[in-house]
C-alpha cells in the first residue's frame, strides 16, 4: 500500500525546493543550494559572493505535522555585513505575508512528478521563524540562520 500524497516526504522536500528556487534563485537571482550548509556554489566556475543554503531537517508524522527547515543566508567579501542584511531581508520577505491576517506565509504543497505536471495538494504554514545573530565562519563567510518551524497538513 502506498502513502497518501500529503504524507510523502518526497513531496514535502520537492515543494520546499520549488519554493526557494522559484522565489530566491529565479526571481531574486541569488543562487540556492540544498543540504550543503555553508558550501558556496560555483556558477560556471565563478565563485559567488552571496547565496542561500537550505537544509531540510526532521519532519513529524501526524495530521498536522511539524517540520524544521534551516535557511542559511551567506555572504563573502562583505566587510560590514550589509550584503548579508540585504539577503536576509529578501529571504524573510518571502516567509512573511502581510496580506494574511496572521502575517504567516503559506508555501504551496505539491504532489511532485518526474515526468508530468505537479498537482497542488495543500499549503505548508510558516509557523515560526527563529533567527541567529551574525556568525563568521573560519573562511570569512558571514551567515545568519533562519530556522523555520513549519506546519504540514498530512492525511495519515
Amino acid at each position: 500500500m502506498s502513502l497518501e500524497a500529503s504524507a510523502r516526504e518526497a513531496n514535502f522536500r520537492d515543494s520546499i525546493k520549488k519554493f526557494f528556487v522559484d522565489n530566491i534563485e529565479t526571481t531574486e537571482g541569488v543562487p540556492v543550494t540544498f543540504d550543503k550548509a555553508l558550501s558556496s556554489p560555483n556558477i560556471q566556475g565563478k565563485e559567488v559572493e552571496r547565496w542561500v543554503s537550505i537544509v531540510i531537517g526532521p519532519i513529524g508524522f501526524d495530521t498536522l505535522s511539524d517540520a524544521i527547515v534551516e535557511v542559511y543566508c551567506c555572504s563573502r567579501r562583505d566587510n560590514e555585513g550589509y550584503k548579508l542584511s540585504q539577503l536576509r531581508d529578501k529571504v524573510l520577505g518571502y516567509l512573511i505575508d502581510y496580506n494574511m491576517i496572521d502575517g504567516k506565509s503559506r508555501i504551496d504543497f505539491y504532489q511532485s512528478s518526474y515526468s508530468g505536471a505537479w498537482t497542488l495538494i495543500g499549503k505548508i504554514l510558516v509557523w515560526d521563524i527563529l533567527q541567529s545573530g551574525d556568525i563568521i565562519a573560519p573562511d570569512e563567510t558571514k551567515f545568519k540562520t533562519l530556522t523555520l518551524l513549519l506546519k504540514v497538513p498530512m492525511n495519515v
